[in-house]
């Protein structure tokens, strides 16, 4: 028979918690075994005891005694910084800006670009230290960014225009961003779609069973952010005039109209023209080439973009049920850059 140790302190509040904490099914079992140490010890039972209860060690349990005599039950939660050497970090501040200058500076010989194991071995570093410089500077030498700059003539006029009708449209006028998304793919997996799970993506066979394409044209409106919408198989003037003359039926007549436009070709087809001068309050405003970011109906395009169907109809029965339910929730939208600000990030 072991000698009874003598009992440690235990609150009745720290008494419960240890409970409450020990009968949570999403506590470790290390700290479980430190508070089944402590409550045993509450109750006087020796060392040697708790020790084959436990299946532990005298040591451990000696060890989450003293830990939490000194420091509570705090103590037992967390382990306690190891004694060791110190991290030693050998680039200096000035050996950093070397390491950063070499990497912006120079290419490596038969590779693209840096990476981080490559740049190391040339500047006789760890892996570690290069990607901690590289994190600290926000150098990511693995992405690439696109860019295009637009050789319009008529950049600034087009921009100031556009910005300044989003910003500060004429009284009682309505605006619309308008744009065709040309080439749909109506397609369905070849293989069934897996839904999400925890920690995992939804699933998609990379082959699918293509069923043609469709056009969708989209009108978005300023006043209210709500979207109109045609659909058809082809992308030409026609198809375009027959979204605007389904534009035109739900406006009053003689409302003034401000179209904000691509410069896709069919928006200049003769037709088109001839339509627009027997409406005098119709206005185009085309957007500089190379901008499709002016125009703002492109912001609403890519919410279209996912989900397999087995048909064109299909297609455009689901993007009918996602606009209609859009539109309910619909609200202003607001233009806030400035068109100073937008050439000065373009600059």
């Amino acid at each position: 028979m072991w000698k009874p140790a003598e009992a440690i302190a235990v609150t009745t509040d720290e008494r419960s918690l240890l409970k409450q904490l020990l009968s949570d099914n999403s506590t470790p079992q290390n700290v479980a075994v430190r508070i089944r140490v402590v409550l045993g010890a509450a109750e006087g039972i020796s060392n040697n005891e708790l020790a084959e209860r436990l299946s532990t060690s005298r040591m451990t349990v000696l060890k989450w005694r003293k830990r939490f005599v000194e420091y509570g039950i705090e103590g037992i939660l967390a382990d306690a910084p190891r004694s060791g050497r110190k991290k030693r970090i050998r680039v200096e501040v000035e050996d950093e800006a070397g390491l950063v200058e070499a990497t912006l500076k120079t290419c490596p010989t038969n590779a693209t670009h840096w990476y981080t194991r490559l740049r190391a071995a040339t500047q006789k570093e760890s892996g570690t230290t290069v990607h901690r410089t590289w994190r600290d500077r926000s150098l990511q030498l693995n992405r690439i960014e696109k860019f295009k700059t637009s050789q319009d003539p008529e950049f600034m006029p087009k921009l100031r225009d556009i910005v300044g009708l989003y910003r500060n449209p004429p009284e009682k006028v309505l605006v619309f961003s308008v744009d065709e998304k040309s080439q749909l793919q109506v397609s369905d997996g070849a293989q069934p779609v897996f839904p999400p799970r925890e920690e995992l993506p939804e699933d998609r066979p990379h082959n699918h069973r293509r069923y043609g394409t469709s056009t969708l044209l989209a009108g978005l409106g300023m006043l209210e952010r709500t979207v109109t919408v045609h659909n058809s198989p082809r992308h030409r003037h026609q198809e375009f005039l027959k979204f605007l003359n389904g534009l035109d039926a739900t406006v009053a007549n003689g409302q003034q109209i401000h179209l904000v436009l691509d410069n896709y070709r069919a928006h200049k087809h003769p037709t088109l023209k001839a339509w627009i001068a027997a409406r005098p309050n119709y206005h185009l405003h085309f957007t500089r080439t190379g901008s499709s970011w002016l125009n703002l109906i492109e912001r609403f395009q890519p919410h279209i973009q996912r989900g397999t169907f087995p048909s064109g109809p299909a297609v455009m029965r689901a993007i009918a049920d996602y606009i209609r339910d859009r539109n309910k929730g619909a609200k202003p939208f607001v233009w806030v850059a400035s068109a100073d600000h937008s050439i000065q990030r373009v600059r």
